[in-house]
């Protein structure tokens, strides 16, 4: 968990917006504090216009820090996702952040690094790779999707992809491609999984992993109207460490679990 002390609310610039696949942008936000502060797996709460609706701020992974700049991945599937890509250069918003916890990378218990993603997922992964690679940490990203217009690998580096349909890459799921990179030697050394995308894949994923005792972390997605624990909004259920069911708030104790936590 963030300390509050580093958390800020600031009036951020848009400084760009680029389409990068089918209702998909990045957006990039002028906040040096925020900037400053972000780590990999971290999330900003966003008010997506001036106006009093919609009235929930939307929650956003970080998916790139660049000097004072953050950049975030958008999809639009409703009126505020659709008024935030909608912006305009100079547009000011109400950014929250950084909230929430971030990837453990500076562990010491891995030598190689798979980041799966599916979809959207990919969000959090570039700032992800990027960290691992300024600690001199070998990477690979696995990225999936149901046909080739799903996968978002702009700006990632060292990616395998895999397509159900088979139109790109693997013919099967991320998760079967993350077994055929572990079973061909593709990832030498010990291996930790970090990953992001649709809950269906995360929980067979975790399943794999707990069975092939592979660390792994999963960064999970909720409402979050607060971001800060307020609104109870974000409350889901995981596994404690005596394998009973318990809910938290997924704003304050995550976004980034550990995989035991969601394998059944």
């Amino acid at each position: 968990m963030i300390p509050s002390s580093t958390i800020a609310d600031v009036r951020a610039l848009v400084t760009d917006t680029r389409a990068i696949g089918a209702g998909v942008s990045v957006i990039s936000l002028e906040c040096p504090g925020i900037a400053a502060t972000a780590r990999p797996g971290n999330f900003v709460n966003v008010k997506v216009n001036a106006s009093s609706q919609p009235l929930l701020r939307r929650p956003f992974c970080i998916h790139d820090v660049r000097g004072n700049t953050i950049d975030i991945m958008v999809k639009t599937v409703g009126r505020g996702t659709s008024l935030l890509c909608e912006a305009t250069c100079g547009t000011g918003l109400l950014v929250l952040g950084p909230l929430g916890n971030s990837f453990g990378i500076e562990t010491g218990e891995f030598d190689t690094a798979l980041l799966v993603s599916g979809g959207i997922g990919t969000a959090p992964m570039l700032f992800l790779e990027k960290s691992l690679s300024a600690r001199g940490i070998p990477f690979l990203n696995l990225v999936g999707g149901r046909t080739r217009t799903d996968l978002l690998t702009r700006g990632l580096s060292n990616c395998s992809t895999a397509t159900d349909d088979g139109s790109e890459g693997f013919h099967g799921n991320v998760v079967e491609l993350l077994k055929h990179q572990i079973a061909s030697g593709n990832a030498p050394g010990r291996h930790k999984v970090f990953a992001c995308g649709p809950n269906p894949m995360l929980k067979a994923l975790a399943r794999f992993c707990a069975a092939s005792s592979i660390p792994c972390e999963l960064s999970l997605e909720s409402v979050m109207g607060c971001g800060v624990g307020i609104c109870y909004g974000c409350m889901v259920e995981l596994n404690n460490a005596d394998g009973e069911k318990e809910r938290i708030l997924l704003c304050r104790e995550g976004p980034v679990i550990d995989g035991n936590r969601f394998t059944a």
